[in-house]
């Protein structure tokens, strides 16, 4: 799965069209490095979203089969984790 289509569709971006713009300009990393939205998002991924003044980190634990999910079944997908 396209780790665009992976942030929005667990909630981590609310629209797949923020998460293509925030790949772009390397505010997401994945397992510290800088990526195109095509890359395919595999389970143990560090997801790393710089913020202004600090950073989030979440680990991929499995991948969505479906196109959506419930908002209450996002953990079920990956945990924050400290950076």
């Amino acid at each position: 799965m396209r780790v665009d289509k992976f942030l929005n569709i667990v909630n981590i971006t609310k629209r797949r069209a923020v998460a293509q713009d925030m790949l772009a300009s390397g505010v997401i990393k994945i397992n510290g490095i800088p990526i195109k939205a095509s890359r395919n998002i595999q389970i143990g991924d560090i997801i790393e979203i710089k913020y202004l003044e600090n950073s989030k980190f979440y680990q991929v634990l499995k991948i969505p089969e479906q196109k959506t999910i419930k908002k209450n079944e996002s953990h079920l997908y990956y945990k924050e984790i400290q950076g």
